[in-house]
């Protein structure tokens, strides 16, 4: 039986959003469904360039493995930037994948 996982990451902090991102993957490997939702500052982590924690490699891996990404749509706007590898997002489908999840988790 298959675990629907939702993360939420709400921060910009390098090595907190590489550990949601770690965790996403191994929830993967493992044959479950992961839905990520990016809020706040989360938003900003496709922008990070780091050495040691390599924000960009982990979100391809992430997509790569079957894992799906979304953005608030308002953070985005309150931050002047646009989604890139992320589809923009809302509140309502933040609430959907919380309840279509059979465990949330959050980072930030």
């Amino acid at each position: 039986m298959t675990m629907q996982l939702g993360i939420i990451i709400n921060t910009n902090d390098l090595e907190t959003a590489w550990n949601g991102l770690r965790l996403g993957i191994e929830t993967l490997a493992r044959g479950n469904e992961v839905n990520m939702f990016l809020l706040g500052s989360g938003v900003e982590i496709e922008n990070i360039k780091n050495k040691t924690f390599d924000i960009n490699g982990a979100l391809k891996k992430f997509l790569g493995s079957g894992g799906n990404i979304l953005a608030c749509g308002t953070c985005l706007k309150l931050r002047h930037q646009e989604a890139g590898i992320c589809s923009v997002s809302t509140m309502v489908e933040l609430a959907e994948m919380i309840s279509d999840s059979d465990k949330v988790v959050t980072f930030g």
